[in-house]
């Protein structure tokens, strides 16, 4: 096998992980050539050892430059001589990702969990789909949407071979997923919705506002780069996840809130109107869901809490901060459904690691 020379932007916990992983993968044919944290960034041609990169990375006094790794990265990228080069973007920046294309055209291969690059303006999908025709390079980004969970893949796999997406549907944020898998419960009984987000931030799931969880962007987001992967779908969302069909969970009077202690030592005021609508679903025999659905007949993308029978998957199925998505296709009468953890560092490295192994 060619070598395929790895440049990693990003050392936070994915980043961290995903080159552990990376470098412990048995009788490898990828070579560490780059390694960038926000503040510095080492490189070698050479290739750096598994005990050397925190401590090399640590030493350096040179400042990340896109445009100079791109010019480090072609010159190990010698087109027809079996030796390529990646970019694995372990960030969430914005920057990075409005610099995928000119990876692409150079030939080099990104793969990521950054939404960024995926779920913001269509015309950088665009540009980011003809960079990498362009420069027979591929971008790949599983991790994007359920951090080691097969989503993305499966669907390309399900365009690919011809069959027709009908719906998808799927409890796509663990922060959610965790917080109406305690409120929401098929007894209709459980503890205030205020507490549940409060425990959850203790627990690491929320972001540090809670309110950027509630708020269904980060699923809007994952709407959206599903959506792009289905042709009738492609010019839909023309600003991205801003596009989307949100129905926010952030109570009305809260969302000006800036500090995310003070969100939450406010949020008690509005458990009476949470506690109503799981009263009404339990007359119902339905369980809460935050969720997020892709009607592509009807052209429907949209993130809203939705009431769910006790005996659905997206009620009896669910722990913890899984993830779960069906597919419902012409193919698939009876939904394809995939479900796992959709979040935490090991699964998402895992998920970025294995769009590595298919380039090579």
């Amino acid at each position: 096998m060619s070598i395929l020379n790895v440049a990693v932007i990003g050392t936070g916990l994915v980043g961290k992980e995903f080159i552990s992983q990376l470098l412990s993968v048995p009788h490898s044919c990828f070579r560490l050539v780059s390694v960038s944290s926000s503040k510095r960034t080492y490189f070698s041609q050479n290739g750096i050892a598994a005990s050397d990169w925190q401590d090399n990375l640590l030493k350096s006094t040179v400042k990340l430059d896109l445009a100079g790794l791109l010019t480090d990265l072609t010159v190990l990228t010698p087109h027809g001589l079996g030796a390529r080069a990646v970019v694995v973007d372990n960030t969430a920046s914005d920057a990075i990702a409005t610099f995928y294309p000119e990876f692409l055209k150079a030939g080099i291969h990104v793969v990521t969990p950054n939404k960024k690059g995926w779920s913001g303006e269509l015309s950088l999908w665009q540009k980011v789909d003809l960079a990498a025709k362009e420069g027979d390079a591929k971008m790949l980004g599983e991790a994007t949407v359920g951090a080691g969970l097969p989503i993305v893949g499966t669907l390309k796999d399900m365009v690919g071979t011809g069959d027709k997406v009908i719906k998808i549907e799927g409890v796509l944020s663990g922060t959610l997923s965790y917080i109406f898998n305690e409120f929401s419960t098929v007894s209709g009984t459980g503890p205030s919705f205020s507490s549940v987000v409060k425990i959850a931030k203790e627990k690491g799931y929320t972001e540090p506002h809670p309110a950027d969880d509630l708020s269904g962007n980060d699923v809007a987001r994952k709407l959206t780069i599903l959506s792009r992967h289905i042709p009738s779908l492609l010019h839909l969302l023309p600003h991205g996840y801003t596009s989307v069909d949100v129905r926010s969970l952030v109570p009305e009077g809260l969302e000006d809130v800036v500090s995310g202690d003070e969100f939450l030592e406010k949020l008690p005021a509005f458990d009476e109107q949470y506690d109503k609508l799981r009263a009404e679903a339990f007359k119902e025999g339905k369980v809460l869901r935050f969720v997020g659905i892709i009607d592509v007949a009807n052209k429907i993308v949209r993130a809203s809490l939705e009431k769910y029978p006790v005996t659905h998957p997206f009620a009896t199925s669910l722990g913890g901060s899984d993830n779960i998505i069906a597919f419902r296709t012409e193919r698939y009468t009876r939904p394809l459904i995939v479900q796992g953890a959709g979040a935490g560092a090991a699964v998402t490295a895992a998920g970025v690691l294995s769009d590595l192994l298919r380039l090579v």
